[in-house]
């Protein structure tokens, strides 16, 4: 009978929803398991490659543990706010929530088509009011304690557009819609305070099972650093504060540098003699982004301030004044101290600007060709630090520092608050009104969720206004603390808002009462596996460990962290190892390849492609060597006519051998190999001759793979119930082992032969057989050497010595 793959897969899609197979019992008796695979955003173009590599490697996992009799929840959703959507309806007069409807369809379609085991009565979509009522529940909570502020902050604004960019809509300095100049400029913005949490952000990673990349990416990113901040004076009167993770270097500052944005050149700049060319600098930084501005190997610029010096507080010695785009207002203090006999961009900054430059760590300057690390050195020419080692000389001023009100130890995170705020229509409405009276006002809870107005035009306004702005019947209000009229925020939230608590949402997603039932979120929780891409290792996940850490705070979610686990995929590129795009014309579409050649070696192929973690080439010939195997496996199950309950003695090693091997490669994410052993079975049970309980375990083991025609062969067969949810096989260790073996025979240290043998041979007969075997015999009667002694490592080798 044929392997008619589209008939099969269809019949079990249905069998699988009408018996709701994969469904999660919140309060099972049995363990849980909780697998989470980031949602994705439902683009137009519809599902790609790289959704279906993690998608493929988790479900094989879930469907593995669920055959193991743990109480799986493998959850899907729709991450479905965002900018693309909204450029879209705007170009093409379509409502965002017509296209994201549409959109949606054809994501589940194709994730049905791939025979996930999602659990799809909870499927979520964070544009579903439902939803986002308690997105801005959070953010009612967070803005309540505190957490949520309003601040000006630099933004992307396009110049053509006249509207707040996020960074991924700017491409190399201009707008990547209409492709005008974008500048920086400053606008008030919501904020999240994250850096409140950047401690906890920083430790917790320690009690979280997250592989070893991920981690550094958080604490990178997070960015903790210790050293002091310093009030130098200036000549007009005002303290600069700076921050320095090397205090003990102070002797050696010999200049200051301020961001082109720092707020004492406003107050300053009547009195500058150079005012109009430190203004023109500052327009010049402004139309720059923070990555060109802060990168290494750009030639440095600046100007010096005209009319005022620094003071240095350890010496008094007054010191120019600087501002450059390398320095950043966002990081730190917005000034920094200058040593250039230390620092490479501070040496290449003095020697352009004709800056002075002191050694003060002996042996430590940036340019000497007996360079040595300056942490490790002794100081010099820094009066009282004379003589001291780095770390003395570090205790040492930061002590002198405080005891003269000049500065006091300081622990700096390059991690900044969070920008919440969007100035577009397709997002999550603020629930907060502006009242003339009561000024900010929260919403009542009870009025959430706030949603968006249903208008024709999402344009952005000609002042940067979010379009919500323009609607007046919508932006007009009463205040919910005095009744007078007010007007509501016409910012939005941004994408990240949806995608921080969404897990969660999968745990309960049909309650009204709250974001999930206390009772699922204690089930639930933590999530057990949690895999994305390398992309969302920072941002996102830092932001979801955040408001995690928030709700934990206020009582809402048992754990202080989401993720027990994380792991990360690489991924796939087009055919010879170029990236994939459209451009190119090799972007592959699941949907072809499995009208083309079935679900489940889309699937099988998907997971043999290569390491999970490492970029892997697509290869049309490797997809159809996987159906070449399905085929195999399926032409074997025709030749199975008997109802055998035990293993044969000749199948019965490599049965359980492989059942362990599977069993284990899964968890590591080796799904490769662990197919590669399949692959390797099957041809040895085509070979030997295959009973029905080895067709069995074989099916059992390839279902979490192909679980299509593993269902369908095991129905055919009559076994009972359904494959997929079959016990997983177990194996015996002692059964594991070879009957009989090749082992090595080495001559004087050098490989003479082979001989093959019974396991687990006692060394005496290991040796006799060796001496025996014809090659051995004839080597030893050419030699004429006569045995010394021998040395037998068991199962593997017999070194024979000889005079």
């Amino acid at each position: 009978m044929k392997y008619d793959f589209t008939a099969i897969e269809a019949k079990w899609h249905k069998i699988w929803d009408e018996k709701q197979l994969y469904a999660a019992r919140t309060g099972s008796d049995a363990k849980k398991f909780y697998a989470l695979v980031e949602f994705p955003y439902p683009s137009g173009a519809g599902l790609h490659v790289g959704h279906a590599r993690p998608y493929t490697a988790m479900d094989v996992i879930a469907r593995k543990h669920r055959m193991q009799g743990e109480n799986v929840l493998f959850p899907m959703g729709y991450d479905a706010f965002g900018l693309p959507t909204e450029n879209y309806a705007i170009k093409n007069h379509i409502h965002p929530a017509v296209v994201t409807k549409n959109n949606i369809a054809t994501f589940r379609g194709q994730l049905q088509a791939l025979g996930y085991s999602f659990d799809w009565d909870r499927e979520i979509n964070t544009t579903d009011p439902k939803y986002f009522k308690w997105t801005q529940w959070i953010f009612l909570q967070l803005y309540k304690n505190g957490l949520a502020y309003k601040a000006k902050m630099p933004v992307n604004w396009c110049t053509s557009c006249k509207c707040v960019l996020a960074n991924e809509e700017v491409v190399e300095n201009v707008c990547e819609r209409c492709g005008s100049p974008v500048v920086r400029k400053e606008k008030s913005q919501w904020m999240l305070r994250i850096t409140r949490y950047a401690q906890r952000l920083l430790d917790d990673l320690d009690d979280v099972d997250f592989i070893e990349r991920v981690k550094i990416q958080q604490r990178n990113w997070i960015g903790r650093s210790t050293g002091a901040e310093v009030r130098f004076g200036s000549t007009f009167g005002d303290e600069i504060t700076v921050f320095t993770t090397r205090p003990d270097t102070l002797f050696g500052a010999t200049y200051m540098v301020l961001s082109p944005e720092h707020p004492l050149l406003e107050r300053w700049m009547d009195r500058l003699t150079n005012a109009d060319e430190v203004k023109a600098y500052q327009e010049a930084a402004a139309a720059k982004s923070d990555f060109e501005r802060t990168e290494l190997t750009k030639e440095k610029t600046g100007v010096q301030l005209g009319g005022v010096k620094g003071i240095n507080p350890v010496n008094g010695k007054e010191i120019p004044i600087f501002i450059s785009d390398y320095v950043l207002s966002t990081y730190g203090t917005g000034a920094i101290m200058a040593v250039p006999a230390h620092d490479d961009r501070d040496w290449e900054f003095a020697k352009k600007f004709g800056c002075e430059i002191i050694e003060v760590v002996k042996g430590g300057n940036v340019q000497e060709a007996a360079f040595t690390d300056c942490a490790t050195g002794v100081m010099v020419n820094s009066g009282f630090l004379d003589g001291m080692s780095v770390a003395d000389a570090k205790k040492a001023i930061t002590e002198y520092l405080t005891e003269k009100h000049i500065g006091e130890a300081k622990v700096n995170f390059k991690l900044r608050d969070w920008v919440f705020s969007r100035q577009r229509y397709w997002g999550e409405p603020i629930p907060i009104v502006h009242c003339p009276k009561c000024g900010t006002v929260p919403l009542d809870e009870k009025d959430l969720p706030l949603e968006l107005p249903d208008v024709e035009s999402y344009e952005p306004t000609d002042d940067g206004q979010s379009p919500l702005a323009a609607i007046t019947d919508w932006v007009n209000t009463t205040c919910p603390c005095c009744g007078g009229p007010a007007k509501r925020e016409t910012d939005t939230m941004p994408q990240w808002a949806g995608s921080s608590w969404y897990y969660l949402r999968y745990m309960d997603p049909h309650n009204d009462e709250a974001l999930a039932s206390p009772e699922a979120l204690r089930y639930w929780s933590p999530v057990d596996w949690y895999n994305g891409g390398m992309e969302h290792t920072t941002l996102h996940l830092l932001y979801s460990r955040f408001w995690h850490k928030f709700l934990y705070d206020i009582g809402v979610v048992p754990t202080k962290e989401p993720y027990a686990k994380r792991t990360s995929h690489g991924m796939i590129l087009g055919e010879g190892g170029i990236k994939m795009s459209k451009s190119r014309g090799n972007v592959i579409n699941p949907t072809d390849v499995i009208a083309e050649y079935g679900a489940d070696t889309m699937r099988t192929y998907i997971i043999f492609i290569g390491d999970f973690e490492k970029a892997a080439s697509w290869s049309t010939n490797a997809v159809k060597g996987c159906k070449r195997f399905l085929d195999k496996v399926w032409n074997l199950a025709e030749t199975v006519t008997d109802h055998e309950t035990a293993y044969s003695t000749k199948n019965e090693s490599i049965l359980h051998k492989t059942i362990r091997k599977v069993t284990s490669d899964i968890d590591a994410l080796k799904g490769n190999t662990a197919l590669a052993a399949l692959m390797t079975l099957t041809s040895t049970l085509t070979d030997n001759g295959c009973n029905a309980a080895e067709l069995k375990t074989l099916l059992q083991l390839l279902s979490p793979f192909a679980p299509h025609i593993c269902d369908e062969i095991w129905q055919q067969h009559g076994f009972e119930g359904i494959c997929s949810v079959s016990a997983w096989p177990a194996y015996d260790e002692s059964k594991c082992r070879d009957a009989e073996i090749d082992m090595a025979v080495q001559v004087n240290g050098k490989l003479r032969g082979t001989i093959h043998v019974a396991a687990d041979l006692d060394d005496e007969t290991v040796v006799q057989t060796a001496l025996a075997d014809e090659k051995i015999a004839r080597f030893l009667e050419k030699t004429g050497g006569a045995l010394r002694k021998s040395i037998v490592v068991k199962n593997k080798l017999v070194n024979l010595i000889v005079k």
